[in-house]
């Protein structure tokens, strides 16, 4: 089901940023309004997953948001005995159970807009809570989809 939320420029253009560019090492979006996906908080080229995780949760447990991070991380194929660096571009929306049944409904029926103008992202990982936003977590998903 679609919500009719719009995605702004603002977003596409960041996303661009961080993909081709790599100017940045995240973005969260929020809907304004419940209206039209915008940036909200965009996280420097050195910044940490933890960064990151604080940001999607500034607006306080009772608020939903869309994390774009750009994930890099060490991987060794099998046979081999040399590891190789891998970035993968992650999509995350965070809707803590804590959130309001319409909030979430909202983000939940919003996301498939965002995810169509963001082409390219290699990952979409759904959190309602920390366990799940992990960097563990969210390291394990992406792995999931190397090549051994």
């Amino acid at each position: 089901m679609a919500s009719g939320v719009t995605v702004s420029d603002v977003c596409k253009t960041t996303y661009e940023e961080i993909k081709k560019d790599k100017k940045h090492r995240y973005v969260i979006f929020y809907i304004r309004d419940e209206k039209q996906i915008d940036v909200e908080t965009v996280g420097d080229r050195n910044s940490e997953y933890d960064q990151f995780l604080e940001d999607i949760q500034k607006c306080g447990p009772g608020e939903c948001r869309y994390g774009l991070f750009d994930f890099e991380y060490m991987h060794q194929c099998q046979g081999t005995s040399e590891s190789s660096k891998k970035q993968k571009l992650f999509l995350m929306s965070w809707c803590p159970d804590t959130a309001k049944v319409k909030k979430k409904m909202l983000y939940s029926s919003s996301f498939d807009a965002l995810k169509k103008s963001l082409v390219g992202v290699q990952k979409y990982i759904q959190a309602t809570d920390l366990s799940e936003a992990s960097r563990e977590a969210v390291e394990e998903k992406l792995r999931a989809t190397d090549r051994q």
